[in-house]
């Protein structure tokens, strides 16, 4: 089995940069152009501490809020059984 020596290496890696250039043009996969307007890591990590600060607030205000609901439909459902009213 014959070795490979460096122009059979280098030869090998031009041709996978070749194919890898032209996957990317054929299937429109991502380059720098277009990754260009992506946020850093830091960019990333701040916007995303905002985001979850005011979804654990909205979960927060959700779960307040079906409590009330129960509440308030246990207290319907005890008005219309007191004043016999048929609830649909």
């Amino acid at each position: 089995m014959a070795k490979l020596d460096s122009d059979d290496l280098k030869a090998i890696k031009d041709l996978i940069e070749v194919t890898i250039d032209e996957a990317i043009e054929r299937n429109g996969l991502a380059t720098q152009d277009h990754i260009g307007n992506l946020p850093n890591k830091d960019e990333f990590y701040g916007t995303m501490d905002i985001v979850m600060g005011e979804l654990k607030a909205i979960r927060e205000e959700v779960s307040v809020l079906g409590h009330q609901v129960a509440d308030h439909a246990d207290r319907l459902e005890r008005i219309e059984t007191s004043l016999v009213i048929a609830s649909d």
